[in-house]
């Protein structure tokens, strides 16, 4: 199989698919890598040092997409590289549908399979591919937040976790899993006062046990989310139901309530953004304010740090790419963790949740897999 690395082109995205090290072991299992020439750049990877370990590089998007049988991204594809898809393609990469129904649309016209890495799970039901960058994420959402509390950029002034005789700022994480961890961690490393909310209690017993009590953790529930809102100075999302819109657990009317000039960060902006008035924005223009509350809504927050973010990537993400390249319709048959990220197959979608979220119908990943078992397309 040919696997086609393409150059990044959101807004503000430097990071890339793959490393060297990874085309080295796919080269390794037979397969060809074909890289577009400056892929790796943002993440201070060279064209040469993929040729190295025996990647190709193409000169263009267009000559990557037309020499590859599966396309390895970060982000979503954006309108031009959805032009580019064709059944035969497979696509392996960040997806985010379920806010998203145009680019829902593009891809089943396309016909190609595209399978997100963020409902891949595992044998414990969590998502392995995602995990690595919301530990990112979660740590950037503090900092980024932290900052913004700056008043030279627009925050209230403040210095989270004070000083002697200057009581620290309150830190709101709405979700205790994987971001909402990283993001307390980094808020406590801080010296903020830090409140962690989340609706499973076992879930808040395991935080309360690796904090040693230097977090307080509350459950999610709408009125102790409404009660504590007036006391923050900085109130993080981390909410997420894998391959489903976030639900919203800040109101507009509820901004009425916050300190003027705090601090919302919205790291499920991907899924839809968890406060109501949450759109996305870019690292170059990452904030808007709306009724005296600055929102930092970013949709790529691990892109910022593209060096840690890539290799963390595809620590993750390749030995699934192995198992894809050696017999795709294989792979995704023999681990239901791995066909859980099936989204797209052959014209049908093949997720519930984002079926239910977009008002379409859906095909059973099973029988969408048995299809592509017995078609030339993604051999």
């Amino acid at each position: 199989m040919v696997i086609g690395v393409p150059t990044e082109i959101k807004q503000d995205e430097y990071r890339v698919a793959l490393t060297p090290a990874g085309a080295r072991e796919l080269v390794a299992r037979g397969h060809e890598v074909l890289v577009q020439a400056g892929a790796g750049a943002g993440s201070a990877i060279a064209d040469d040092d993929y040729v190295a370990q025996g990647a190709a590089i193409a000169p263009d998007a267009a000559a990557t997409f037309a020499g590859a049988d599966m396309i390895v991204k970060v982000k979503e594809p954006q309108p031009a590289e959805v032009a580019l898809l064709e059944p035969r393609h497979l696509l392996f990469t960040y997806l985010h549908l379920a806010p998203d129904a145009e680019l829902t649309g593009g891809l089943l016209d396309s016909g190609a399979t595209c399978i997100a890495y963020e409902t891949v799970t595992d044998g414990r039901g969590r998502l392995p591919l995602l995990a690595p960058m919301s530990e990112v994420a979660g740590k950037i959402a503090t900092q980024a937040g932290a900052s913004m509390l700056e008043r030279p950029l627009g925050g209230r002034g403040l210095l989270l976790g004070g000083v002697p005789g200057v009581a620290a700022g309150r830190v709101m994480v709405i979700g205790g899993g994987v971001v909402g961890y990283n993001a307390a961690q980094i808020a406590v490393g801080l010296g903020a006062d830090v409140f962690v909310y989340d609706r499973s209690i076992d879930r808040l017993r395991e935080l309360d046990t690796v904090f040693g009590g230097r977090v307080s953790t509350c459950y999610a529930s709408t009125l102790e989310i409404e009660q504590r809102l007036p006391e923050a100075d900085l109130v993080i999302g981390a909410v997420l139901v894998a391959g489903a819109r976030a639900p919203h657990v800040v109101t507009r009317a509820q901004l009425a309530q916050m300190k003027e000039r705090a601090v919302l960060v919205d790291v499920s902006i991907d899924q839809g953004g968890c406060f109501e008035t949450s759109r996305p924005t870019t690292h170059s223009d990452p904030t808007y304010e709306v009724d005296g509350i600055t929102h930092y809504c970013v949709a790529n927050m691990p892109g910022a740090v593209p060096i840690t973010s890539t290799y963390a990537l595809t620590n993750a993400t390749l030995p699934y790419m192995l198992a894809l390249a050696d017999d795709a319709p294989g792979a995704l048959a023999a681990d239901p963790g791995l066909a859980a990220g099936l989204n797209v197959a052959a014209g049908a979608l093949t997720n519930e949740l984002v079926a239910r979220d977009q008002g379409r119908d859906w095909v059973d990943p099973a029988a969408a897999i048995a299809g592509l078992r017995g078609s030339a397309a993604v051999a």
